[in-house]
């Protein structure tokens, strides 16, 4: 299935979960704020939060500074 990470078209399994996205993409999840269609993912639904074809997700780093 077709979905858009960071403007980027990915495929990914039917079925798949935002956790398996970014194991997939090699990604920390401690670091990272995923959106999926505009709306936040809390890093706790992360497991069960399946993703649809044609989904939109935004992955960003968290950074640190003052």
């Amino acid at each position: 299935m077709r979905i858009t990470v960071n403007g980027e078209p990915h495929e990914i399994s039917s079925g798949a979960t935002v956790s398996e996205l970014l194991q997939q993409l090699e990604l920390d999840p401690r670091f990272l704020a995923v959106e999926r269609n505009r709306e936040l993912v809390p890093r706790s639904s992360h497991a069960s939060c399946q993703l649809e074809a044609g989904d939109q997700l935004e992955v960003v780093t968290l950074v640190g500074g003052g």
